[in-house]
């Protein structure tokens, strides 16, 4: 019986079918000649890798050495996904499913059109689902967790490898836990620290450079290189799925990453669906760091526009200052030295009271006075080699000396071997008096303020907290500016000078609440700093 005689059952098939002996093929139904374009006779009259570079013209390089392979006796996977040139030269993709003939030596071979897969439409729908959500992520690993668990979510282990100079690190994953932690055990650490050289990928020069994604028949074909023979034998076994994907991430032009997806239900149809995915993935990132660029610059205007104001602010100062300074120190002078004449004098306890209360009223204004022009005027730092601990410990002990520290209890910490810091001491400490003065006051009877020297990158760190009620949130803006306070009797001015004192130290200063209650102010001054004084007035006396 001849060939055709044998199969003619299948001519009624309306799937494409045909039937492959050793290099020839040796029956084709009329549903896959029809596809085709072409006869039976041509079809039987080449050989196999003829009729591949034929109808299969972009899968021959996985193909042929298959096919070659295969003629060796080496086994050959029964499911392909291909792209095949149909009748009037257009491709399409094909499941390509192989069974056995009548004979032994008969390879029964169906085509199975895989361009409308439903699980393609699915595919699509989660994934448009989710770049719409990427585009309201607002950093870049929300961006990859929402697409990685997107694509699992369809069936599929996914993996993101971060692309780090030349090196590959992975990045959010969804794989089978088992392999991920018998992975792990074999490297002996974290897959997440696992670094691979970018060589280990040779595919992934071309899949940048062609910003085209790889489809692969075999996964581990393609992880020869990546993974060690150990791990490539472990996935074997507890990953049979085989067929992946390799997508670009290109951010800004520039290689971010490859998306990589691997599952037995990925065909080259949805793989060309996750590949404009990638693409979006790479889009979600840029919008992301421009939002972040945004954001930078908005801090950044608002901080010279806060500096304006305040700049602003302290010229008007400067000004009112040179006229209090002059219409109002020197009568002050005055009213003290009359108090102090007074004193000499025998007064009544009324007259003593009083004379008490004047003395100590006029002092109170003198101090405002220095206070607002200490405020305005321009510092210049003096810097010199200065320990701060040692600065803490003088500072302390003055207000010991003066009794300045009614029932509130004081301690100081200092980390070990500090370095010297290149600092103004004068200036240090007067910051460093107002900052304790200001604890002090806050403080309840028995309260505690603590202050504590360590290192900070930036150089030294000063901290200086207390027990007190704490700053509320919405003042923490404004506490630093001249004027504004939280107490009934107080000036404002303090905290304003130990902000001019750390910017003209090239510092920073701010505050926050203590763990427990209390407030924590925190200056963090740089090691070596060049004298940056602050702008003189602009107008007006100064005594």
């Amino acid at each position: 019986m001849s060939d055709a005689a044998e199969y003619r059952a299948l001519d009624g098939l309306p799937v494409p079918a045909a039937v492959v002996r050793g290099e020839q093929v040796v029956y084709a139904n009329p549903a896959l000649l029809t596809l085709l374009g072409t006869t039976l006779e041509e079809v039987r009259a080449a050989r196999s890798l003829e009729l591949l570079a034929r109808f299969a013209p972009a899968e021959r390089s996985w193909l042929e050495p298959m096919h070659e392979g295969y003629m060796r006796g080496e086994p050959a996977p029964d499911t392909l996904w291909m792209r095949v040139r149909v009748a009037g030269g257009q491709q399409r993709t094909w499941c390509l499913r192989r069974g056995t003939g009548l004979r032994p030596e008969d390879a029964l071979l169906m085509f199975l059109d895989a361009e409308g897969e439903a699980t393609v439409r699915r595919l699509t729908e989660a994934l448009v689902s989710a770049s719409g959500e990427m585009m309201r992520c607002r950093d870049e690993q929300a961006v990859l967790e929402t697409a990685v668990e997107a694509i699992h979510r369809q069936g599929f282990y996914v993996s993101v490898l971060m692309l780090e100079g030349d090196v590959l690190l992975h990045g959010p994953m969804r794989q089978e836990p088992g392999s991920v932690a018998a992975a792990e055990l074999l490297y002996g650490r974290p897959i997440h620290e696992v670094r691979f050289p970018w060589s280990s990928l040779p595919h992934l020069e071309e899949l940048f450079s062609r910003r085209k994604a790889a489809f692969h028949q075999d996964l581990l074909l393609s992880l020869e290189g990546f993974h060690s023979a150990e791990v490539l034998e472990l996935l074997k076994r507890m990953n049979p799925a085989r067929r992946a994907l390799d997508a670009p991430i290109l951010v800004e032009e520039r290689p971010y990453g490859v998306l990589s997806v691997q599952g037995e239900g990925l065909t080259p149809v949805s793989a060309a669906t996750l590949e404009l995915f990638a693409r979006q993935v790479g889009g979600a990132l840029e919008n992301v760091r421009h939002h972040r660029l945004a954001a930078s610059r908005l801090a950044e205007l608002s901080k010279l526009q806060a500096e304006l104001v305040a700049q602003e602010r302290l010229t008007v100062l400067g000004e009112a200052a040179g006229v209090v300074a002059h219409e109002v120190r020197n009568p002050l002078g005055a009213i003290l030295n009359a108090v102090a004449v007074l004193k000499r004098d025998k007064l009544s306890p009324i007259g003593t009271s009083a004379v008490g209360m004047l003395a100590e009223e006029a002092t109170r204004l003198d101090a405002i006075v220095r206070d607002l022009l200490d405020v305005v005027r321009p510092l210049e730092p003096r810097p010199r080699p200065l320990h701060v601990g040692e600065l803490a410990r003088r500072t302390l002990d003055l207000f010991q000396e003066r009794r300045q520290l009614d029932e509130v209890l004081v301690s100081l910490e200092e980390e070990p071997d500090l370095p010297t810091l290149s600092a103004d001491e004068s200036l240090l400490q007067m910051a460093l008096e107002n900052l304790v003065r200001n604890a002090v006051q806050s403080s309840p009877p028995k309260g505690l303020v603590q202050v504590a020297v360590t290192r900070a990158p930036e150089g030294l760190l000063l901290t200086v907290e207390d027990e007190g009620p704490g700053i509320p949130p919405a003042d923490a803006p404004r506490i630093f500016e001249p004027f504004f306070t939280t107490r009934a009797t107080g000036t404002g001015l303090g905290l304003a000078v130990v902000r001019r004192v750390v910017l003209a130290h090239g510092g920073t200063v701010s505050v926050g609440q203590r763990p427990g209650g209390g407030a924590r102010f925190e200056l963090r001054l740089p090691l070596e700093v060049e004298a940056r004084p602050l702008p003189p007035l602009p107008s007006g006396k100064r005594d």
